[in-house]
């Protein structure tokens, strides 16, 4: 069809083909990217499962735990414990703790990764508090947990099997609230007569 065209209508018609082809990679290229990091563990982005690992080794590693917030975020975070020791593929359950010093309802959603980056193939999340929205009312303090697991397979990868600390890091940044939210003072009744 392009042949049909005279030299200057067919070299528009590349120029349109290839900007609008840039722009559909450009719009896809997050979700890909995020997509990637998610099956991959690429960036220490971590993995997601919903049973524990079938197989337990006697081998154990550290896991350290890391707490931090955006800027301009009201809340309080940390984590409960600064680290434990798990065995390879063992079900870990790990807290958090945050804390809304301020008068106002604050939302907040947690993005995470772990260190080095190459245990992001092999720290696997089973449920954990990050993977929702979380809202604090004033002077409310809640305590989170994470469940994980490191996967057997670490042993074998010829990165993996040197590591011997992983350590898993949330950053708390504030969110719309997700909906208006109910007030905490009861009105008064008035009565008409």
């Amino acid at each position: 069809m392009l042949s049909r065209l005279d030299p200057k209508q067919r070299t528009l018609a590349l120029l349109v083909g290839m900007v609008t082809t840039m722009g559909a990679l450009a719009f896809a290229s997050v979700p890909l990217y995020d997509w990637f990091c998610r099956v991959t563990g690429y960036g220490g982005t971590t993995l997601e499962a919903d049973a524990g690992s079938d197989l337990i080794l006697d081998q154990t590693i550290t896991v350290r735990f890391d707490g931090s917030l955006a800027s301009g975020m009201g809340w309080q975070f940390k984590p409960m414990q600064r680290e434990m020791e798990v065995r390879i593929g063992e079900t870990g359950l790990a807290f958090y703790e945050a804390y809304n010093p301020t008068n106002t309802p604050i939302a907040g959603s947690a993005s995470y990764n772990v260190f080095p980056f190459t245990a992001g193939g092999f720290f696997t999340k089973i449920d954990c508090f990050c993977f929702e929205e979380q809202v604090l009312q004033p002077g409310e303090r809640v305590q989170m947990p994470v469940t994980f697991y490191v996967d057997p397979s670490i042993v074998e990868d010829a990165d993996g099997k040197h590591i011997e600390q992983i350590t898993l890091s949330y950053t708390f940044y504030q969110i719309d609230l997700p909906e208006p939210q109910a007030s905490l003072v009861t009105p008064k009744s008035t009565d008409i007569n």
